[in-house]
C-alpha cells in the first residue's frame, strides 16, 4: 500500500501484450485469481463482469490475471462473457503473481489477491483472500470509493 504496483506486461486472450505502466492516467483493477473454469474463479469474476458499470463509471480499467494459458482464458472468457481482458502470467511461470506476492509457490497458481492502482501507479487499496474464500463485492466498491475521496 502506498508503493508503486510492480510493472508488467502480460498477453491478453488474443496474444497482445498490456502493459500496466501503459495505462497511467486511470485507475486499474488487478484482479489475480487461481484457475479458469473453477467453481469460485468463475462466480467472483461474473459478478464482477455483472458489476462492471461500477467500475466504468470510476474510470477504472479492469484487469484479471491467471497463470493459465492464453487459450485456456480465452474459451473462458467466450463462454462467460467477460467484457473486460484476461491476462495470462503463463511465462514465466507466475512471474507477475510473484511480484504482487500473490503466487502459491506449492501448487504454481495465483491467490485471490486484488490490487485497487490509482492513476499515478500507486497500489492504494488490497485485499488477498485464503484458498478457497471469495472476495466480496463490497470490498472493490469501499477500494473504489477510497480512491475517489482522496482525489
Amino acid at each position: 500500500m502506498g508503493d508503486l504496483a510492480p510493472d508488467f506486461e502480460l498477453p491478453d486472450t488474443h496474444g497482445t501484450p498490456v502493459r500496466l505502466s501503459a495505462l497511467r492516467g486511470s485507475p486499474v483493477v488487478v484482479v489475480f485469481f487461481p484457475f479458469v473454469f473453477s467453481g469460485i474463479c468463475t462466480s467472483e469474476l461474473c459478478e464482477l463482469r455483472d458489476n462492471i458499470s461500477e467500475f466504468a463509471d470510476r474510470g477504472a480499467r479492469l484487469l484479471a490475471i491467471s497463470t493459465d494459458a492464453m487459450f485456456a482464458q480465452r474459451a473462458w472468457a467466450e463462454a462467460e462473457g467477460f467484457g473486460f481482458d484476461l491476462l495470462s502470467d503463463f511465462w514465466p511461470h507466475g512471474a507477475t503473481a510473484r511480484a504482487y506476492g500473490v503466487l502459491d509457490e506449492t501448487d504454481g497458481h495465483a491467490l485471490r489477491g486484488s490490487f485497487l492502482i490509482d492513476a499515478d501507479g500507486v497500489v492504494r487499496w488490497a485485499v488477498v483472500k485464503p484458498r478457497g474464500q471469495a472476495r466480496d463485492l463490497d470490498g472493490y466498491r469501499r477500494g473504489l470509493a477510497s480512491l475517489a475521496a482522496a482525489r
